[in-house]
């Protein structure tokens, strides 16, 4: 389960506590935080990252594929973000003796992330309650 909550730090500084694991967010001091943390932005491209090297690497695990290791890389250009645009750029290196269809194979699966599908529809909804 996942816990946000208020933290001593600044104004927008959240606890985000999952399982037995605890880390904070906070928005640069331009936009009112203490920069004291990850913005939750940098969290959601992180997430995005690591959804997608863990969806590859079990692929080719339960294929049989000698991937060693996958690095990936993003980088956001946030130009656009305040008219609504998130443009994110991920760059994806195999590591291992892959063929040339096996490499192709993992590129293709690199939209079944459920990350990566959720930040790949034209239109979100999020249906949200308070208790």
């Amino acid at each position: 389960m996942v816990y946000l909550q208020k933290d001593n730090g600044g104004i927008y500084r959240q606890k985000i506590r999952i399982d037995n694991h605890e880390f904070f967010a906070d928005v640069k001091a331009d936009l009112g935080g203490e920069d004291s943390a990850p913005d939750p932005h940098d969290l959601l491209d992180s997430s995005l990252a690591a959804c997608t090297a863990i969806t590859l690497t079990m692929f080719a695990k339960r294929r049989g594929m000698p991937l060693e290791s996958v690095n990936v890389d993003i980088e956001r250009d946030s130009s656009k973000e305040k008219s609504g645009e998130y443009n994110l750029a991920m760059k994806i290196q195999f590591v291992g003796n892959l063929s040339d269809e096996q490499r192709a194979q993992l590129l293709g699966i690199v939209e079944k992330c459920p990350i990566h599908k959720l930040l790949s529809h034209a239109t979100i909804n999020i249906s949200t309650t308070s208790q």
